[in-house]
């Protein structure tokens, strides 16, 4: 009598993906876990340079794909607009295609923050992207496959970028452009072994429940090289985050859901005091977040070339036409936002019996699918609460911050293929118990950087501004 193969749980559980068959078709289960991989990528971060492009030759790198391709931007009236048009019942602006994205209203109603109700245009675009890397050992050091990409709204167009940074509309060519190189990496399992692969969010006070699939995938094989592509470690990634306006957004989203190393292995919270805490933050706030009609946005002013909040703050809506030999469409026009004033967004530190620590701050945003995510210590365009007599909790301590504290300080532009010049300044600052105890005020927890990393594993923990300061301790640019 033949015995048949024995079926397990995690057979099951498998479903259409079995386990790697053993000798004589047995099934072989394998570690849940690739404890390799985190050293993997400290390794590349600890690697400076590398053979493909020296660091110093990067801005070089830069200048040279500039001056290669015609770039341009240039503000129009919303009547110029190709394809876009308001709506005549709703007011809301959107593209004839259908896709893309539509800019409509949102009625706002909250049970937390210095603002309970509020109004606001805000950009709809239910797709979910593809922001990936492809990475590839050489030498025995991890390296990432980079690409000097030009968005509108970068204030110096042209920024390093992931691997592939698309939204479905563009890698299924409703544009009808050119293809997305190198998508089938990120769609195509035979090409590469995936590392990272996880749903994030966009940012949640100018998109609408926006998410993107963040992607780190091994390549298998060769890569072939594109003019417009380079391979860096994540050594040089992380010396490129000291400089201003150099690593865009969608590349530094990745790169914070990279595996990282625990060193100490302890922290102020156990793990499991953490979530309880932030799903008792996501228990408590009541967010009442509606779409409606753009024409029915009250306190916002329209014009012939954006729309303008009646006084003067937060962001504008405005048009561009845009030139770009690169893209895989070279020439546009579309909506974009324009925020008003300089951000200031940071983690204040501690070094706590030894082990370092940053202070995350439960955020309600209205664009959150989940209402709350973490996000740093600081988070606010100052600009926009000069106004008021109450300040948000820890804003002057890192606006007056003794330089002697700063443990890292750069410009960076948050995403540009939707926001016109806007930038943040992001920050790691020391405090003390005077300026921030260990009994942190409702809505604030100290975690380490690790417990951090290891919430990205999962959909929608922390929120872009956070991604983008953790990036910057995941590629080494800078150590607590």
């Amino acid at each position: 009598m033949t015995t048949a193969p024995t079926t397990t749980a995690a057979t099951i559980a498998a479903g259409s993906v079995p386990a790697p068959a053993g000798p004589a078709g047995a099934v072989r289960l394998r570690s849940r876990l690739d404890r390799e991989l985190p050293h993997r990528f400290a390794r590349s971060a600890a690697t400076p340079e590398s053979s493909h492009l020296r660091t110093e030759d990067v801005a070089g790198w830069l200048d040279e794909r500039r001056a290669t391709h015609r770039f341009q931007v240039d503000r129009i009236p919303f009547a110029e607009l190709d394809g876009w048009s308001f709506q005549q019942d709703t007011g809301n602006l959107v593209h004839r295609s259908g896709r893309f994205f539509t800019v409509e209203g949102l009625r706002v109603a909250t049970t937390s923050g210095p603002y309970r109700q509020w109004h606001q245009p805000i950009i709809k675009q239910p797709e979910v992207g593809i922001l990936g890397i492809v990475v590839k050992e050489f030498d025995g050091v991890l390296h990432l496959l980079m690409q000097a990409k030009m968005e509108p709204g970068n204030p110096n167009l042209l920024q390093i970028s992931p691997t592939v940074q698309a939204t479905r509309s563009n890698y299924t060519k409703a544009h009808r452009g050119a293809d997305v190189r190198y998508l089938d990496y990120f769609t195509d399992r035979s090409r590469g072994r995936v590392l990272t692969d996880v749903l994030q969010s966009e940012h949640g006070a100018w998109f609408y429940r926006k998410s993107n699939r963040n992607m780190i995938v091994e390549a298998l094989g060769e890569v072939p090289l594109h003019e417009d592509f380079r391979w860096l470690t994540l050594g040089q990634v992380g010396e490129l985050l000291r400089r201003d306006n150099v690593i865009n957004m969608d590349a530094r989203t990745v790169l914070a859901c990279a595996p990282f190393s625990d060193a100490e292995g302890v922290a102020l919270h156990s793990d499991t005091e953490l979530l309880s805490w932030f799903t008792s933050e996501r228990a408590r706030h009541d967010v009442e977040a509606e779409l409606i009609p753009l024409n029915q946005v009250p306190g916002w002013r329209w014009g012939e070339r954006s729309i303008d909040h009646e006084d003067g703050r937060y962001f504008s809506v405005v048009a561009a036409s845009v030139q770009a030999g690169s893209r895989e469409v070279s020439g546009w026009t579309q909506p974009l936002f324009e925020p008003k004033g300089l951000g200031m967004t940071a983690f204040l530190t501690r070094r706590i019996d030894g082990a370092p620590h940053l202070l995350a701050h439960a955020r309600v945003e209205a664009g959150f699918k989940d209402t709350v995510e973490l996000g740093p210590t600081v988070q606010y365009t100052p600009s926009n609460y000069a106004h008021l007599t109450e300040r948000p909790l820890f804003l002057d301590t890192v606006l007056n911050a003794d330089p002697s504290r700063i443990r890292y300080e750069a410009v960076h532009s948050e995403e540009g293929g939707r926001f016109l010049n806007a930038e943040s300044r992001y920050l790691f600052v020391d405090a003390d118990e005077t300026d921030a105890p260990l009994q942190a005020p409702p809505g604030y927890l100290w975690v380490t950087p690790y417990q951090l990393t290891r919430l990205l594993r999962h959909n929608h923990y922390l929120n872009v501004q956070a991604r983008t300061l953790l990036s910057c301790l995941t590629s080494g640019a800078v150590r607590l």
